[in-house]
């Protein structure tokens, strides 16, 4: 069960719902509820296949191209460090969507499904193994569009300055974790010198 955990918590962080959350209001703005709940379930539908796909894809892709593990761990906790600080010292809001089919690419990939999911995905997979990993994603996912589907309410109680210093705060744990992950690729390649 402690792997179930340890896989779930850096996906969360990687996925950050709450902090997707002020971006979909911003997108949403001018949708009616029932646009919302269907842009809402074509998003987590793409973000759940391609989420799983690049699962397996991706370790194929790693093995041709000869990458390894301390690679990928240096490479990608790069990229989730260059994320977090991207968003630590960002304020930006994405454009208004006047269509809820559009949502599905700037919605379910990247936002929910981006570069720092894929990457925390492909180490959890080498760290937790395959059912712990799946379990994290589908978990995370899952928990994404719930958020988003009580935007509203949790906009209105969290206030948006409180939606914008929870996802400061994973910015910054996501950031912290890509430091981790690129001191342990660091760690095992000086190993295998």
């Amino acid at each position: 069960m402690d792997a179930y955990f340890l896989a779930f918590v850096p996906i969360f962080v990687a996925v950050d719902p709450l902090g997707i959350l002020p971006v979909y209001l911003s997108l949403t703005g001018g949708l009616s509820s029932r646009q919302k709940v269907v842009l809402i379930q074509r998003s987590i539908l793409t973000a759940l296949v391609v989420a799983v796909l690049f699962l397996w894809v991706g370790k194929w892709v790693f093995a041709f191209l000869g990458i390894t593990i301390s690679d990928f761990l240096v490479a990608g906790g790069a990229i989730l460090f260059t994320f977090a600080l991207r968003d630590l010292l960002s304020s930006e809001k994405g454009p208004r969507l006047s269509d809820p089919s559009l949502g599905v690419v700037p919605l379910a990939v990247p936002l929910i499904v981006g570069p720092a999911v894929l990457t925390t995905s492909i180490i959890v997979l080498g760290s937790f193994g395959p059912a712990p990993t799946i379990f994290a994603l589908v978990a995370n996912i899952l928990l994404c569009g719930l958020v988003l589907y009580f935007a509203n309410a949790l906009s209105r109680l969290l206030g948006e300055s409180g939606s914008m210093t929870l996802s400061k705060i994973f910015s910054l744990l996501l950031g912290a974790i890509g430091v981790m992950l690129m001191r342990r690729g660091l760690e095992q390649f000086l190993l295998l010198r």
